[in-house]
């Protein structure tokens, strides 16, 4: 079914802060987003016609849009989040080291079990029947509170119920079902006060107190044996959770640094996350994400410190992210205590820990490329990687016949089932500039795979023959000259050229391009005039 306008209409999506659900041809979640205004965002997808490529592919497999309305958008950013853990949507931002243990689950079982929950690619949970408790994104380690949580209703570990019992009965942490120890009626209240815990509906602190008056209850009565088990399993209890606070406090970091590096050229976004405990830089997470619809860094914000188990009280970044006031607000509300988003400033101990991030993630970006690239872009101070450059040369011999050509180089190789080649149609005589005003006209006249460079055999007058046909087509393409009597670069606007060193691999790539593009053109020129020969 193809999203029309007309459909959009028919859903009366409000304009009011929610979450879109976007569904593809078998019914399956493909992308959530969250927007202040659901029916103006969403529209958006159908109505602009100048997507990236990758939000396009998005929108052609679009077969249905559900959407959840919120209160305010801070909620409109908590469902989003909450969502995307749960279905895992293909076109959404998933963490690769994600925390994968944010559920719990009691099996349906006579004697049941507690097990961590996964999710998988469909969003559906797998493993043994039973209820699924969460998700638990907060507090100490999963595996710690799993096991406090196992040791305290005593909830068998074993997968099947064996003849004999095992360590866990002698060192008290279960009943041992397994040798009819235990009845069913009595090992059920335990699983019964987990169910409770896990819904939110009490506490272990709670539970603590009910067990130190059942243990009071226990002496009075002289069942001296049973209210020692009991005060055993308190000083457990008190020694995990301290256990726990510890782990808690160890893993919150005082700060951490996030800086985020787009390759716009490939689509990816890099990131990378310092964390610094007392002074010292305690750990390093690297993440990409996809650059389309509203894949941001605000949302890859929420993403992650939704799924660690602290937030610190301070985030130093190297730009401001999209939304920064709600994006403080829900992580917030997330952590429990203040938390401050700040840019680096232009000098001090912060500023040199993001340029570290920084500096890194530009390595991780440039190992994609021929070395000549990098190093192209950042002597031309490029927006973008020029990993596809189209280079033009006019080769006339004489008067009679004068062609063109261009060649295309793709991350420092050529590529030739892109080369042109071009006959010289409307100047007469040996005029250069024209010459290449033609050449770049009728490359580019019906062209949808523009360069990233373009480059111009020739000093200053060719180039700006060049750049006034682009501007005339309202191409945004940068383009440079290459004068061959001494290499040097002309840039448009700059009253001086560049000279790069011979040993430059930049320079090197360039003149390669150059001379394919001399050697191709020369070739047809020779070609054209065996033909006119008698």
């Amino acid at each position: 079914m193809m999203i029309t306008t007309a459909i959009l209409r028919e859903k009366r999506i409000p304009k009011e802060p929610g979450v879109y659900l976007m569904k593809g041809v078998d019914g399956r979640i493909i992308y959530i987003g969250k927007a202040k205004d659901l029916s103006r965002r969403v529209t958006s997808y159908f109505t602009k016609h100048d997507h990236d490529p990758k939000t396009a592919r998005l929108v052609q497999e679009i077969e249905d849009i559900e959407f959840m309305v919120t209160d305010n958008e801070i909620e409109a950013f908590l469902l989003e989040s909450n969502l995307i853990k749960r279905y895992r949507p293909t076109f959404n931002i998933e963490l690769k080291d994600n925390s994968r243990y944010s559920y719990l689950r009691i099996t349906d079982e006579p004697f049941p079990r507690l097990l961590v929950a996964r999710r998988n690619r469909n969003g559906d949970f797998s493993g043994p029947a039973g209820k699924v408790y969460g998700p638990f994104v907060r507090g100490g380690s999963k595996y710690l509170t799993i096991g406090l949580l196992r040791k305290l209703f005593k909830v068998r570990v074993c997968t099947h119920l064996p003849k004999v019992p095992c360590l866990q009965y002698f060192i008290k942490n279960c009943d041992a079902p397994c040798i009819a120890n235990v009845t069913r009626e009595k090992y059920m209240e335990g699983i019964e006060a987990l169910r409770r815990i896990l819904e939110g509906k009490s506490s272990v602190e709670h539970f603590a107190q009910e067990m130190e008056v059942e243990m009071r209850r226990a002496s009075d009565i002289g069942n001296y044996e049973h209210a020692k088990e009991i005060r055993d399993t308190l000083y457990r209890l008190n020694d995990l959770r301290i256990k726990q606070k510890m782990e808690k406090a160890n893993k919150r970091p005082h700060e951490e640094y996030i800086g985020i590096v787009r390759d716009t050229k490939k689509g990816i976004a890099h990131v990378m996350a310092l964390k610094r405990t007392h002074g010292v830089i305690s750990d390093r997470r690297k993440f990409e994400f996809e650059l389309m619809a509203d894949n941001s860094f605000s949302s890859f914000l929420l993403q992650y410190y939704s799924s660690t188990p602290a937030i610190p009280e301070l985030i130093c970044t190297s730009e401001e992210p999209e939304e920064k006031n709600v994006l403080i607000m829900t992580l917030e509300k997330l952590a429990g205590h203040k938390v401050t988003i700040m840019t680096a400033g232009n000098t001090g101990e912060r500023r040199q820990l993001v340029n570290l991030i920084m500096k890194n993630l530009i390595m991780y970006v440039e190992r994609g490329y021929a070395p000549a690239v990098p190093e192209l872009k950042q002597l031309l101070a490029l927006s973008v990687m020029p990993e596809t450059i189209d280079c033009f040369d006019v080769s006339n011999l004489g008067t009679d016949i004068a062609v063109g050509a261009s060649v295309r180089f793709v991350n420092g190789k050529p590529q030739k089932r892109s080369y042109r080649k071009f006959r010289i149609e409307s100047i007469q005589g040996q005029n250069d500039f024209a010459m290449i005003a033609e050449l770049v006209r009728r490359r580019y006249k019906n062209a949808k795979d523009l360069p990233d460079l373009i480059v111009i055999d020739g000093g200053k007058g060719q180039l700006g023959a060049a750049t006034a046909v682009l501007n005339s087509t309202g191409f945004v393409v940068p383009c440079v000259g290459l004068a061959k009597e001494n290499e040097e670069i002309y840039i448009q606007g700059s009253k001086e050229p560049i000279v790069l060193s011979k040993r430059s691999a930049a320079l090197r790539m360039l003149q390669h391009a150059r001379d394919e593009a001399h050697r191709f053109g020369l070739a047809y020129n020779k070609s054209l005039r065996r033909l006119t020969q008698p």
